[in-house]
């Protein structure tokens, strides 16, 4: 079932925004005096829960820094806080100015990031409150591809799976997105997701 809407509901990270700045891993890591290959393991292991809202940045932070066997500080739990945003503070300009160029539909986004994150993403991205809605993992306490992620969105915007069309770069959350409902897209490249969005539009106004 679906309605008379037409919801774009875009990823943030390797979609809108760029992917985490390359070298910051790195520069984290040696801020804890570990290896490369350790933090990241222990950075990528530690993730999920923070995510999701269910760890604070102090809580996930220690929980790093201790399955290296590493001192967590306050000192030091902030300054890898805040080296961690600013890794993650990119944006593809061409394609903020394209999501909000749309017309004819309404423009969400869903993305797993921190609360913490969220709130500097919100603060140095005024668009974002331009947006028709906007859910990041953090504040919601889901993070795809977990289902109750999409559910907030369709609940959030008093729509139907059905109204809606995914993009995202990552394929296991394209796949989620459809599993409940959604129509779905593998992003690549801002032409191709226009060719897209033109024919799901034009689909959804000859059904």
């Amino acid at each position: 079932m679906r309605t008379e809407r037409s919801i774009v509901l875009f990823d943030l990270f390797g979609v809108i925004a760029r992917h985490q700045r390359p070298g910051s891993l790195g520069e984290m890591a040696a801020r804890c005096r570990a290896s490369t290959e350790d933090f990241m393991t222990a950075y990528w292991a530690c993730r999920p829960p923070y995510d999701a809202g269910r760890q604070s940045a102090p809580e996930y932070w220690t929980a790093v820094l201790r399955s290296m066997s590493r001192s967590a500080d306050a000192r030091t739990v902030e300054e890898l806080r805040l080296i961690d945003i600013e890794s993650w503070s990119r944006v593809d300009d061409g394609m903020v100015a394209f999501a909000q160029s749309l017309r004819g539909v309404e423009v969400a986004l869903l993305s797993n990031i921190p609360s913490d994150h969220a709130d500097a993403f919100l603060t140095a991205q005024p668009w974002l409150h331009n947006l028709d809605h906007v859910a990041f993992s953090g504040k919601i306490n889901a993070a795809k591809p977990a289902p109750a992620a999409f559910h907030h969105c369709v609940l959030a915007m008093r729509a139907a799976p059905a109204d809606f069309l995914f993009v995202d770069d990552r394929e296991e959350n394209v796949r989620a997105a459809q599993a409940v409902g959604m129509s779905g897209h593998v992003f690549t490249d801002r032409d191709e997701v226009a060719a897209v969005i033109d024919a799901w539009l034009s689909n959804r106004a000859s059904a």
